[in-house]
């Protein structure tokens, strides 16, 4: 289709390829395939396994695969995917698809990064305090890590704002000193020649919250779900409570955390516009039980159509406001692509086929220009 008034970026995660790593610490050949296809249904109506349709169970490494993923974004109204980007000290990890598209120069879709920049822990089987990859912070590392990051921000597919190339940091919370480490970022930028470096802070924690420009950064990115938000709409709590101790009920809903979607949605819509800039964020659906046997976040009942009521009111927003975030253009994220294991893809599933793509450009295409 052709270009919309508006970008929608959707995070976009490239677990989907063997690494060493992964071999040492999951089992050889591991990927986030082999969460998808063990998930089961935990409850009457739970929809599991998230099986990928018309995208098979692809392989990153190939540029094919990477090429149908571009094109079935483009034709939907899909702006550029934001990698995550995985930096331990100067240590890359799951860079190959992404290195592959910088070097290969293909696809020409539009892009950016995300510095998922957490320590890498045994969550996914329940000892979160088993370190895998520690992340450490120096001002040596900000430096090296800027200038390791200018190939990407030099390519002409580069997301850019007022000519600066956008960066998100998914904690920067875990920073020692946020305003000394992006101050090092735009001096390292200007020294590059770029006009300098859009940065956003992605509201992921509680404590990743409030204005981001106190903390150097130009605007925030809001994260769907935000799960410290959802305990009030915990479905049937109090009910499934009493149930438990008579030994009646699904064991899913005091094992898990379940939600509804709509519920869910009408939080997100309901909540006030902050007084410092940020850009909003839709979510598909979640569900990331495939990668735990407990305390799972279920928002169950996803569908199109409520999916596309939030998008459709995010566009709105940004399509009216967007310069209060310092940005050339609308902006709005979409929580995500491709992120199979937690029940969270645009991407088409067997269950849904294209209808969640229908919906977002449906959304895309009804934002008049900005004037």
């Amino acid at each position: 289709m052709t270009g919309t008034a508006l970008d929608a970026i959707c995070f976009y995660l490239p677990q989907f390829h063997p690494i060493p790593e992964n071999d040492a610490w999951w089992g050889r050949g591991f990927t986030e395939w082999r969460n998808v296809v063990k998930a089961r249904p935990l409850f009457p109506g739970h929809y599991q396994p998230h099986l990928p349709a018309d995208m098979g169970f692809y392989d990153l490494r190939l540029d094919e695969t990477r090429q149908a993923q571009a094109d079935l974004a483009r034709e939907y109204g899909i702006r550029g995917f934001c990698y995550y980007h995985y930096w331990f000290n100067g240590r890359r990890v799951l860079e190959k698809p992404f290195q592959s598209v910088l070097s290969s120069r293909r696809p020409d879709l539009p892009f950016c990064l995300c510095w998922a920049n957490e320590s890498w822990t045994r969550a996914w089987d329940g000892n979160e305090r088993q370190i895998l990859l520690q992340q450490n912070y120096s001002a040596e590392d900000d430096i090296a890590h800027l200038r390791a990051l200018l190939p990407a921000f030099e390519d002409e597919r580069y997301i850019k704002v007022d000519g600066k190339p956008v960066f998100l940091v998914y904690r920067a919370a875990r920073f020692p000193d946020a305003v000394a480490t992006t101050d090092r970022w735009r001096r390292e930028a200007e020294k590059a020649g770029l006009p300098g470096i859009f940065l956003l802070r992605v509201e992921s924690f509680p404590d990743e919250t409030g204005d981001p420009r106190t903390s150097g950064f130009d605007a925030a990115v809001e994260f769907q779900p935000r799960w410290w938000d959802l305990q009030g709409l915990r479905v049937l709590r109090r009910r499934w409570w009493h149930r438990r101790r008579l030994k009646m009920g699904e064991s899913a809903y005091w094992r898990h955390n379940i939600y509804n979607y709509d519920d869910v949605v009408l939080q997100a819509l309901e909540r006030a516009l902050p007084d410092y800039p940020l850009i909003r964020c839709a979510s598909p659906s979640w569900d990331n039980s495939a990668r735990r046997a407990g305390n799972a976040l279920i928002i169950h009942e996803s569908n199109p159509n409520s999916y596309e009521r939030w998008l459709r009111e995010l566009v709105g927003q940004a399509a009216g406001s967007f310069r209060r975030a310092g940005l050339d253009r609308p902006m709005v994220f979409i929580n995500a692509w491709n992120e199979w294991a937690e029940g969270n893809h645009l991407e088409p599933c067997q269950k849904w086929g294209l209808a969640y793509l229908e919906a977002t450009r449906k959304c895309l295409l009804a934002v008049a220009a900005p004037a």
